[in-house]
């Protein structure tokens, strides 16, 4: 998440608790901008920054969520990632002119690599962005060099095999974290989690060998997770326990109220 100052500017000084959080937790890297980042809400300035800030704050590599149509501004971005150290940049697919076809957002894509020396990973978010990323479109893409792995968001369980196959040498994370029990049998790599906002050790353990137990003891909190506003719950689950200062939320979304129930489950299982 980003955190902000009760004025809306992002507020570092939580940052820095954030993200030490993160690695108390055993969380092996973060992603700054994407969904539960309010990535769409902050300016590329604001996204410079925020990586550069991150990057000196932590030890953990940092990976820049990127959800843009202008390839010029994916690409500003991309380099900005890379001259600040971070470990890549997760990217979404253009997705205002959803009419193109695939083969353009081929091009959109190789064109991006060929002008970055950042490592990308791509982003299968449909339910945001309307563009599903086909097998053979991934397929396509992994034969670029600098394209060096995916995040599935879709929450389909049929894109677990048909990705591993499309794209068999690259890093594979899933977005749903359901799903990673699965995952990992088909030889996932992990998973790129919002829910680790607020169960980062649980979800850490969860991709660990042996880790179906972990995944079966938070079932039904990240049911409940997903059913809650994200990142709003997060956010005031994070304020309640002082990991954050505020749980300010840029419009269009607004301050949700604070989930009992499910911020008492999570504070039983950090227990």
């Amino acid at each position: 998440m980003t955190p902000f100052t009760e004025a809306g500017q992002i507020d570092y000084v939580s940052l820095l608790k954030l993200l030490s959080w993160f690695r108390a937790n055993e969380c092996t890297g973060v992603v700054l901008a994407g969904t539960n980042g309010e990535g769409p809400s902050l300016s590329a300035v604001e996204k410079r920054d925020l990586v550069r800030e991150a990057v000196r704050l932590t030890e953990l590599p940092v990976i820049l969520g990127i959800a843009t149509p202008s390839l010029e501004e994916a690409v500003w971005l991309s380099e900005q990632a890379r001259k600040s150290g971070a470990a890549g940049v997760l990217v979404m697919p253009p997705a205002y002119f959803r009419e193109a076809p695939e083969a353009n957002i081929q091009l959109w894509f190789e064109e991006l690599a060929r002008r970055t020396a950042s490592p990308i990973l791509l982003y299968n978010f449909p339910k945001r962005t309307g563009i599903t990323l086909s097998p053979e479109l991934v397929a396509a893409l992994a034969r670029m060099d600098s394209i060096v792995g995916l995040k599935d968001s879709s929450g389909e369980a049929a894109n677990l095999a048909s990705y591993r196959q499309a794209f068999p040498e690259g890093k594979l994370f899933v977005g749903d974290e359901r799903l990673i029990p699965d995952a990992l049998s088909q030889g996932w790599s992990g998973s790129i989690s919002g829910a680790a906002n607020v169960l980062p050790l649980w979800l850490s353990r969860a991709v660990l060998p042996g880790g179906m137990a972990a995944s079966m003891m938070i079932a039904d909190v990240l049911d409940q997770i997903r059913a809650a506003g994200q990142p709003m719950a997060h956010k005031a689950i994070l304020k309640s326990i002082g990991v954050i200062e505020n749980d300010v939320v840029r419009l269009p979304l607004t301050q949700a109220a604070f989930p009992t129930d499910l911020a008492l489950a999570i504070c039983k299982l950090q227990a």
